[in-house]
């Protein structure tokens, strides 16, 4: 245990989310608890993480979670580890939420994108097809949206152009997507910004400036003619 390493969790007190300020000490090593001396609440190791509260060990539960990320069926955790499927759904769903919301506070920051890339795959799992549309940086490859949906549609493809437009910096921007229709629509619709002249009402928006976007359509072509 480290209490270097971590942070009061309570929004009330005054070093809540602060690292290194000596506040923090170990209340209980058999239970793994922290104690904040500024606040005097108790709390543990794995508090907000996918971990808390959860019966089994961090090094099963993350096992579980690897195999599900890799496509391993559920139904074969459930005979190697003696879980039931219910409580893997369960583990599952807390490793989404946690990620996202790990997502949203380090990446989904207003930053210059310079470039981004946006596509679209088609999935196919055991109960259908789904479609996972991502955004990524093309400088810094990093991956700054994503989106799935049983439809490659409209909204898809706003909810992926919604979250680049949360990362973007009002800086000039490259978008290079595929000859989907509705990527040139989206974009042109979520990335404006208000016009204030000073007069009541709402501001009129104005599409950004130095925005440009490339499509790049694919064509098949057949097969060459034989020589």
């Amino acid at each position: 245990m480290d209490p270097q390493a971590v942070f009061c969790h309570n929004p009330a007190c005054l070093a809540s989310g602060k690292v290194g300020c000596g506040n923090i000490g170990v209340h209980s090593k058999k239970q793994q608890r922290y104690i904040c001396y500024e606040c005097k609440r108790t709390f543990t190791e794995n508090k907000r993480t996918a971990f808390h509260r959860l019966r089994y060990s961090v090094e099963v539960v993350t096992q579980v979670i690897t195999l599900l990320a890799y496509g391993c069926p559920v139904q074969a955790i459930v005979v190697v580890f003696g879980i039931d499927e219910r409580t893997v759904a369960s583990w599952q769903q807390r490793a989404g939420v946690h990620c996202e919301q790990v997502h949203q506070h380090l990446v989904q920051q207003p930053q210059d994108l310079g470039q981004v890339q946006a596509d679209e795959i088609r999935v196919k799992h055991q109960g259908g097809v789904a479609w996972l549309a991502m955004a990524i940086v093309v400088p810094s490859r990093l991956w700054v949206a994503g989106a799935v949906s049983r439809c490659r549609d409209g909204a898809l493809i706003r909810y992926l152009i919604g979250q680049v437009r949360q990362c973007a910096l009002y800086r000039p921007l490259l978008l290079c997507v595929d000859g989907f229709a509705a990527y040139v629509s989206t974009i042109r619709r979520v990335f404006r910004a208000p016009i204030f002249t000073g007069k009541q009402g709402r501001p009129r928006l104005r599409l950004w400036c130095n925005l440009c976007v490339i499509q790049a359509i694919k064509q098949r072509a057949g097969k060459p003619p034989d020589a």
